[in-house]
């Protein structure tokens, strides 16, 4: 079993930027697509951006160009750099990881506490 504890988030204007983190511990070996999630108020949670083993990041269209995706294999930590915040950003941001379909699914028995991120002037 994987743990993974999100931290990082805040309150942060408009415009505004934040760094989250994603620590994972347990049987990491087992995780071959790590990603970022969000879910706001009254909505799903959603995917908002992957990464590979190998590196390879995808983010979803509404953050592309404001998101950045990464990871550090050798700290078992994951990053996302979210610059030029919006409003609509405002959720609670939560990472999991395992093999791709599950990721894109969403499809996890456990997650962490997440991180709330509060976009407001």
């Amino acid at each position: 079993q994987v743990h993974f504890v999100e931290s990082g988030g805040g309150l942060a204007q408009p415009g505004g930027s934040l760094r989250l983190s994603c620590a994972a511990s347990g049987s990491i070996f087992s995780i071959n697509v790590m990603g970022w999630y969000r879910q706001a108020p009254g909505k799903q949670r959603e995917l908002v951006a992957t990464i590979t083993n190998g590196g390879s990041a995808h983010v979803i269209e509404s953050v592309k160009g404001r998101f950045t995706i990464s990871r550090d294999n050798d700290k078992n930590t994951m990053y996302l750099q979210m610059s030029t915040l919006k409003p609509e950003d405002t959720a609670v941001y939560y990472c999991n990881g395992g093999v791709l379909s599950k990721v894109f699914r969403g499809a996890f028995d456990s997650w962490g506490q997440g991180t709330q991120v509060t976009v407001s002037s």
